[in-house]
């Protein structure tokens, strides 16, 4: 029954791709192909008309956008067209733009990019709209847009075909174009801080800057392998070296590494260093920067994110590391001198560590475990360890600890800055523990850099440096929760060539074709909707997963363990959305899945489920969760409920197999499962 439906959804929709062709080609044979066009005179915007209406209204206009609505009335139509700004409305009269032209609009689809010459006027209603004296088609679309009323949801096909959350999605719009202003606003305050921006190269030898596993490549000219650079750092220092006292890059680099809304593999780094001044002096700079963004581009230093204000007008605050362990767990690590009593804290308090961890690897992981969280106000932490800051000045008064310190807003860290180490002997000592890290099977760990030692004995000034995320930044000042909202093409996991057909028919299947009183019009509209049924429940959901083994499913005997009706009844079983997943940080079991209940208010869960899923191809699924069970500390987190999992034991094997209950996505955020 599942494949008939399927079936007959690819066969309707095959049906309205046809229309839309046999169209384009009656238009070719009628010597009238948009395709042919090369240029169209676009005058104006919607903006420019709807903010200059006083000034507008009589003149004629020359417009051109993306159809996205059509009403036809007889002997006149109206339209909406989405150019760049904003959208604006046409009115297309029969007796204006003549019989034939009148005849071709109302054979146009919703989807195609038409260019519109006429007068600006004020209908009755009092819209600003043009009034239409020409009308041409300049590309034709062939395949349906989303349905308009609820556009485009699903995540996974929101990320994977960006141009059409761009079109159905103003907001998505909008976020990006703030991402730009936000870039273009970083340059001009460092301009004006008399900083020089420069590019350093991508794929390097020997990927250093950071802790991260880099990605490999090869050069085939060189017949050598080479890496794609973590960091930005270790070329802008060499420029500092070089006597260019204050650099700055604003560019891509990549980190082989997990997906969560926190973390792309792909990011933008903008990361700058200035010569003779110190951490105190980057606090500064970065304070002042980042009120100066949001004052750009929000229009105020005080900001909402999620349900929470955030005020960059008062001064940030600043904590050492150790001293917010202390007010925030109770621990006292300046009277904890040895890496044993560090460890016997850690197991005291429940926190994971590894043998070759030491003192300072211990107090960065209370940190991580039971303070990054709390840090919601903008909060300097500063004085890290020297274990976890092999690129960083040791403080004077505790050679222990390091100039350091990272920026942290709403639990996320947000800037990361040093008082450079620019002493070459201490850097070499420092990057000798680095390759012992490496060798012991710290794939993060950084190398010794011979030529960025040379530099070093050269000569570095004393340096402040500073790198942070430009995504998480357009995040904070985009209210958005995922880095991937604010990446216009983020990672994905590729599709197989089923999967990816599977989603453009989800894509497409909910098109509406524009209404029209013509026979044509009106067939293509039909084929529409009944493409948009068919392909609507081919989600997926009743495709067969051939990657799982049926043979060895358990069988549990009925009423083996006889529970009640009345206590089987009292647990609330709902159907629940993932917004977003990400894997526990210290977990190799656990992801946190941040879910709509149907409440309004996120709900929390974690799940062991890591070995069977990566968190970014559950992003968007319809799950099954109980959620009146009393909240259950998990790595520190509260997990609120449980999600339901149906278990399967391996061929020839004892150990058992995950497998998440997902529903069909048609199932609203919320609904109770009786």
């Amino acid at each position: 029954m599942a494949n008939q439906r399927q079936n007959s959804g690819e066969q309707d929709l095959n049906q309205l791709l046809k229309i839309r062709r046999e169209k384009l080609k009656t238009l070719q044979e009628e010597g009238k192909d948009p395709f042919r066009i090369t240029t169209y005179d676009q005058t104006e915007h919607s903006t420019d008309i709807k903010n200059h209406f006083e000034e507008m209204e009589g003149k004629e206009v020359s417009i051109a956008g993306r159809m996205m609505s059509k009403r036809v009335m007889g002997k006149a139509s109206f339209c909406d067209v989405l150019d760049r700004y904003d959208s604006i409305q046409v009115y297309v009269a029969r007796d204006q733009v003549g019989e034939d032209s009148y005849k071709d609009f109302k054979k146009y689809d919703i989807g195609d990019i038409i260019g519109v010459k006429g007068t600006v006027f004020r209908t009755k209603m009092g819209e600003i709209s043009v009034h239409a004296d020409q009308v041409t088609l300049l590309s034709k679309n062939l395949v349906p847009l989303p349905e308009k009323f609820h556009g485009l949801q699903d995540t996974d096909i929101r990320y994977r075909q960006r141009y059409l959350d761009l079109i159905m999605n103003r907001d998505v719009r909008t976020t990006f174009e703030k991402r730009s202003q936000i870039i273009k606003e970083i340059r001009n305050f460092l301009d004006k801080r008399d900083f020089m921006e420069v590019e350093t190269p991508m794929l390097v030898e020997n990927a250093g800057g950071a802790a991260a596993r880099p990605f490999v490549t090869h050069y085939n000219a060189l017949d050598e392998d080479v890496k794609l650079r973590i960091s930005l750092e270790l070329y802008l220092k060499r420029l500092i070296v070089g006597g260019f006292e204050r650099v700055y890059e604003i560019g891509r680099v990549f980190r082989n590494e997990g997906v969560d809304t926190r973390h792309n593999p792909e990011f933008t780094l903008m990361e700058l260093y200035q010569a003779y001044t110190d951490y105190n002096g980057m606090m500064e700079l970065t304070e002042s920067m980042f009120r100066y963004l949001a004052e750009k581009v929000c229009g105020s230093a005080v900001i909402r994110y999620e349900d929470t204000v955030i005020d960059m007008a008062k001064p940030f605050r600043r904590l050492t590391m150790i001293d917010a362990v202390k007010e925030y767990v109770g621990v006292d690590f300046s009277t904890i001198r040895t890496d044993e009593e560090a460890k016997e804290v850690a197991k005291a308090h429940n926190v994971e560590f590894e043998e070759r961890h030491k003192r300072g690897d211990i107090i960065n992981l209370f940190f991580e475990q039971f303070c990054e969280e709390k840090m919601i106000q903008p909060t300097f932490i500063m004085d890290h360890p020297v274990e976890i800051s092999p690129l960083t000045k040791r403080k004077p008064s505790d050679p222990s600890l390091v100039e350091r310190f990272e920026l942290y807003i709403y639990g996320r860290e947000m800037c990361n800055a040093y008082s450079e180490l620019n002493d070459p002997i201490d850097q070499r000592e420092r990057f000798k523990a680095q390759d012992a890290l490496a060798a012991a099977g710290d794939e993060e760990a950084n190398h010794t850099d011979e030529d960025f030692l040379h530099a070093m004995e050269i000569g570095m000034p004393p340096t402040g440096g500073i790198g942070y995320g430009i995504d998480r930044l357009v995040m904070l000042l985009t209210n958005s929760s995922a880095i991937r909202d604010v990446l216009l093409f983020p990672t994905m996991k590729s599709l197989s060539a089923s999967q990816a057909s599977g989603a453009d028919a989800s894509a497409q299947g909910t098109g509406s074709a524009a209404a029209s009183s013509d026979a044509e019009g009106a067939a293509a509209e039909g084929a529409s909707e009944a493409a948009e049924t068919a392909a609507a429940e081919a989600t997926g959901f009743f495709t067969p997963n051939d990657k799982i083994d049926f043979s060895n499913v358990k069988i549990e005997p009925l009423f083996e363990d006889q529970v009640d009706f009345d206590t089987f009844s009292k647990s609330d079983f709902r159907a629940v959305k993932v917004k977003a997943c990400e894997a526990v940080k210290k977990s190799k079991k656990l992801l946190q899945f941040t879910l709509d209940d149907g409440t309004g208010t996120d709900r929390v869960i974690l799940s062991g489920i890591h070995a069977y899923y990566e968190p970014e191809e559950l992003v968007g699924k319809t799950l099954l969760a109980i959620t009146n069970l009393p909240p259950r500390k998990m790595m520190g987190i509260d997990s609120c409920g449980m999600l339901l999992s149906a278990v399967s034991g391996k061929k020839d094997s004892e150990e058992e197999e995950l497998h998440l209950i997902m529903l069909d996505n048609h199932i609203p955020a919320g609904a109770k499962l009786y």
